[in-house]
């Protein structure tokens, strides 16, 4: 989002009386941040101004020389349907604020109105502009299924369907103004996410990251806002906040589900009114960046518990897209073992090794809690202790073993349950050791010594249950 030139669409102000042009178009710029603003004394210039395109959202005045407001709304609604109209009069009449609202008038302003009605009326267009054109954009982004700019997304390695689903929606959104809300188990890649939507939105500036987790609202309000000299205790010096520093850029909050409330009211005052205050300071600073928050924790869940504001919640859900876990495309593991080798013996100066057979389909049988993350730092940890050319597979197991006999200590696994509790009849002791041993050997592919480890038992066992079901 280029905030020298906002909205991306052009907004015209057609008046008579250059005084009023000059003051409302000031008005908008310092108290909205509009800056994408042209002006048009003649009302007979308008219509070829529309044809040349690029214009949004047009402020009529209702009394002019040779077309009137009302004659000009007539035409636009005819020529251009596109385009959204606001009235502007001088006079609070109603009937002809009725006549302009049936002629497809959004609003109808009055001069003398408070600043803030005026520029109110404008913001609420723009931000309805800027949705249907976002839905648009998604419509014919997701319909046609096929990214523009793949290149985005390089950090991510995956050949799932829901990830590739989830980079049309990021890559139709990309150059919203509005907040983007990713979520996602920690581990599946949010930040990536949040990288690709920089790098796609046009942006100039710097993505600027804030994991807010643990910080107090003062922490909060000075990390992201900043202070003047003398606001507190120990301020000698002026200092930016994350937002000034991500100005023309994006600003990326991990981990927004930890916010204290008293925080949430002040990112929901940052997004809703568009501007901030440095700590200690009475004048307003307007925001100059895209925003987006990432958040492993179910938000829903936190609003109906009363944890989170259910105003800021809704406010950040305009756009939002979910992370499918590591076990939700267990298919791309193999895509990841093979490139977190690749990664990992370049960075450890070592040779790639040589993954042993099976082990993409063992990794497979893991639950990996911790994602992409924790596969990636396995697979680290595995080729920094590997001497032959051929990778051990005894890293691994070692590894997984272990994790699972952590988590079952915790009580962070999930209690097995009984299989069988709701069956009325129940299968007989071979049956169920048959379909047991196929689920094993579906699971492990075929290896008989990844589904013996399935099972807990020997592979020579496997062996032998297995011929007795053949014969």
């Amino acid at each position: 989002m280029n905030q020298q030139t906002y909205p991306a669409f052009g907004i015209l102000l057609v008046d008579d009386e250059p005084a009023w042009l000059k003051s409302l178009s000031l008005t908008l710029r310092s108290c909205a941040g509009l800056s994408n603003i042209s002006t048009c004394q003649d009302s007979r210039q308008v219509m070829g101004l529309l044809d040349q395109g690029g214009i949004g959202l047009v402020l009529l005045d209702l009394t002019m020389p040779f077309l009137s407001g009302e004659e000009l709304l007539k035409q636009i609604g005819e020529l251009h349907p596109e385009v959204t109209a606001i009235v502007v009069s001088g006079l609070n009449q109603l009937e002809t604020a009725v006549r302009c609202m049936k002629l497809g008038a959004f609003d109808y302003v009055i001069k003398t109105d408070e600043e803030e009605r005026i520029v109110g009326g404008v913001l609420r267009a723009v931000r309805v502009l800027e949705m249907q054109r976002d839905y648009h954009e998604m419509s014919t982004r997701l319909a046609s299924g096929e990214l523009l700019h793949p290149e985005a997304f390089s950090a991510i390695v995956t050949a799932d369907r829901g990830m590739l689903t989830a980079f049309s929606y990021v890559e139709a959104v990309a150059k919203s103004p509005q907040p983007l809300l990713v979520t996602g188990e920690s581990g599946t890649g949010k930040e990536l996410i949040a990288q690709a939507v920089h790098r796609l939105s046009g942006c100039r500036g710097k993505l600027v990251t804030v994991n807010v987790a643990g910080l107090d609202d003062t922490v909060f309000a000075d990390t992201l806002f900043g202070h003047i000299r003398g606001a507190f205790t120990g301020a000698e010096q002026v200092r930016r906040g994350m937002v000034e520093e991500a100005a023309d850029g994006t600003l990326f909050l991990d981990e927004i589900g930890d916010l204290s409330i008293a925080s949430q009211v002040k990112l929901l005052r940052l997004l809703q009114e568009g501007e901030f205050f440095p700590m200690g300071s009475d004048l307003p600073k307007r925001l100059k960046a895209r925003v987006v928050v990432a958040t492993h924790q179910n938000l829903p869940e936190k609003e109906r518990a009363g944890a989170f504001r259910r105003d800021l919640y809704y406010r950040l859900r305009t756009h939002q897209v979910h992370l499918p876990s590591l076990r939700e495309r267990k298919r791309d593991i193999p895509l990841l073992l093979d490139y977190f080798l690749e990664e990992a013996s370049r960075v450890l100066g070592k040779k790639k090794p040589t993954p042993p057979r099976g082990l993409a389909q063992y990794l497979t049988t893991y639950c990996f809690p911790g994602n992409v993350r924790e596969l990636k730092a396995m697979i680290y940890d595995a080729v920094s202790v590997h001497r032959d050319r051929m990778l051990t597979m005894d890293t691994f197991i070692r590894a997984i073993e272990r994790l699972q006999a952590e988590c079952s200590v915790t009580g962070a696994d999930t209690p097995h349950q009984n299989p069988f509790s709701g069956f009325e009849e129940l299968p007989t002791f071979s049956d169920a050791a048959t379909f047991l041993v196929q689920e094993a050997m579906e699971r492990a592919g075929g290896n008989q010594t990844l589904a013996a480890r399935l099972l807990g038992i020997s592979q020579p066992a496997l062996s032998k249950r297995l011929k007795m079901q053949k014969e």
